[in-house]
């Protein structure tokens, strides 16, 4: 009972923390999250990954694509990620997010947040495009893909940046753990 009680002690000392990774479709969120989520469950850390594509399918599946609608995505899982970060979970998002606005409302709303910007330019994000959703677009089969017919708008001052077009894998996710021990949420 004793160690039961420690456990869930360090638990509710432990501070959680929202990173928060934004960038095009293709530039590496959905694979640096769970880079950074398998170094930090390897450490016996509470984390949890909400990538954007997963929790379309679940949560927030009845939204389109308008602007309107990317918000209230965001809003929806920023809410979802707010209860995780106050119960000291390490969350990790991996969402476009497209608009600066929105991730600040995040941000503002959660409190503890990283928000890490994967840059990669539009033409590798192409030439990747994992998905087939740029080939579309530009065949006009899909429409409002951010970064084609719909905005991206970068993060002016992240607290961290990865550039996966330059940086590898490993290096990036150096820079997210890095990030989190500078403020002692490892």
């Amino acid at each position: 009972m004793h160690s039961k009680q420690t456990e869930a002690n360090r638990q509710m000392s432990r501070r959680g923390v929202t990173v928060w990774f934004t960038g095009l479709s293709g530039a590496g969120k959905t694979t640096l999250s769970c880079g950074v989520a398998q170094q930090l469950r390897a450490w016996g850390l509470p984390v949890e990954v909400l990538d954007g594509d997963v929790v379309r399918q679940h949560l927030t599946k009845g939204l389109g694509f308008s602007k309107v609608d990317r918000e209230e995505n965001i809003r929806r899982i920023g809410f979802v990620a707010e209860m995780l970060t106050r119960h000291g979970v390490i969350v990790l998002v991996s969402a476009i997010s497209p608009y600066r606005a929105a991730r600040q409302e995040v941000r503002q709303y959660i409190g503890s947040f990283i928000e890490v910007f994967v840059d990669a330019p539009l033409e590798v994000c192409e030439r990747r495009d994992v998905k087939g959703l740029y080939r579309k677009a530009r065949a006009g089969l899909i429409q409002h893909l951010t970064g084609i017919d719909d905005p991206y708008e970068p993060p002016e001052q992240p607290e961290v940046v990865c550039k996966t077009a330059e940086q590898s894998i490993s290096e990036c996710i150096d820079l997210v753990i890095q990030s989190l021990k500078s403020r002692g949420y490892v």
